[in-house]
């Protein structure tokens, strides 16, 4: 079985080439090709010996990222994405233009077990994990196909990345590598459900990445109601994480807070949320819920999602309303890949059934936060 040579390090791929009777110093040249050149192809690395190319070829692979559609925003240049994996696993990013940089969505599975009750992109279950090196190469195709710098990574689209901790972690470090596209740390944020072991885990890191907290309840009962990893981790022990991720790492938690109607979006939800972040040093990100088909939930009207802000803002919460962008195209993450399944007869990984999958980057597109001190 070959070896995924953009999965390793700057330090372990040297590593490597000295395994192959080579000097340390071609491990920066392959480096290069494959994290700043981002080289798809072993041919194409040409101040490399043809013999260690072919060398290469043999006992090494870049596993494939393909494009099979991709959607351009007439209102706000947004684009989307429709990957295809090496075993016909397809995943959706998302690349959304700001004043401050071009910030990209990924995803970190196939498919979610989370389980989620607004979210469609868990019903079909979870397919597999990404490799980093799968999620590198998201991140690499979309440069390479619009030639336009990437700023900012938000994993946030299909997927629960804390369930996915090693992949993650070793996607961060590459990412943001000196060697590589050496992306600041500042400039990525993680989305979890509230995985809180691995919370713990990532604050001890002491990375420099915003931690995203999917909160979306205002009481344990009504995030239980919401989110079964509720059942699991209750709401004091996910806020202590958060806590202490901000503790050891001083980087500020993004609450993340999916408004649906008549279910959390009452004067008494904002009284209750305001009494949890009120002492924390946070920042609370509002998302009017899409509807999907499967689901009762409505999407609350732009009135209600203003009056709730405002109860927040007299409270001294720090909060926005996630603005919406690319909404003339398949903006919510899975609906690309599921009309893609729906009109080629394929089943599209992870949601190849479902109607409106969303992960957390696709409901509206994300409006970054990364620009922190």
């Amino acid at each position: 079985m070959k070896k995924d040579i953009r999965a390793y390090g700057y330090e372990e791929l040297k590593t490597e080439m000295l395994s192959l009777g080579e000097k340390a110093f071609r491990a920066g040249q392959v480096y290069d090709w494959l994290h700043v050149k981002l080289a798809d192809r072993f041919d194409e690395m040409t101040n490399l010996s043809k013999d260690l190319r072919h060398r290469l070829q043999e006992q090494y692979e870049i596993l494939p990222v393909s494009m099979v559609e991709r959607q351009v925003s007439k209102l706000d240049g947004t684009n989307k994405f429709l990957f295809r994996l090496y075993d016909g696993n397809m995943v959706e990013s998302v690349l959304m233009r700001y004043k401050h940089g071009n910030s990209v969505c990924i995803s970190s599975q196939a498919g979610c077990r989370m389980g989620c009750v607004f979210c469609a992109s868990t019903i079909g279950g979870l397919k597999r994990d990404l490799s980093a090196s799968e999620m590198l190469g998201q991140v690499y195709q979309i440069q390479k196909i619009t030639g336009e710098r990437v700023h900012n990574v938000v994993i946030m689209g299909t997927g629960e990345p804390l369930d996915n901790y090693d992949n993650f972690l070793r996607f961060v470090r590459i990412l943001t590598d000196e060697h590589g596209l050496h992306i600041s740390q500042r400039n990525v944020t993680v989305s979890t459900c509230g995985i809180v072991p691995r919370m713990l885990e990532l604050a001890d890191e002491k990375l420099q990445i915003t931690l995203a907290l999917s909160l979306h309840g205002s009481t344990q009962e009504k995030r239980r109601a919401l989110m079964p990893v509720a059942n699991k981790y209750s709401l004091s022990e996910v806020l202590s994480a958060c806590d202490a991720y901000f503790e050891k790492t001083e980087r500020r938690v993004t609450f993340e807070y999916s408004l649906v109607h008549g279910v959390n979006d009452t004067d008494e939800d904002a009284r209750e949320l305001a009494a949890i972040l009120k002492p924390r040093n946070c920042h609370l990100n509002l998302i009017p819920v899409n509807p999907v088909r499967e689901r009762d939930f409505v999407r609350p009207s732009r009135k209600n999602a203003l009056n709730f802000k405002n109860n927040l803002e007299k409270s001294g919460i720090n909060v926005t309303i996630r603005r919406e962008m690319g909404s003339d195209i398949d903006g919510a993450c899975g609906q690309l890949r599921r009309r893609y399944a729906q009109e080629d007869g394929a089943e599209a990984s992870g949601c190849g059934e479902n109607p409106a999958a969303e992960g957390e980057c696709g409901r509206a597109g994300w409006e970054s936060h990364n620009r922190q001190d």
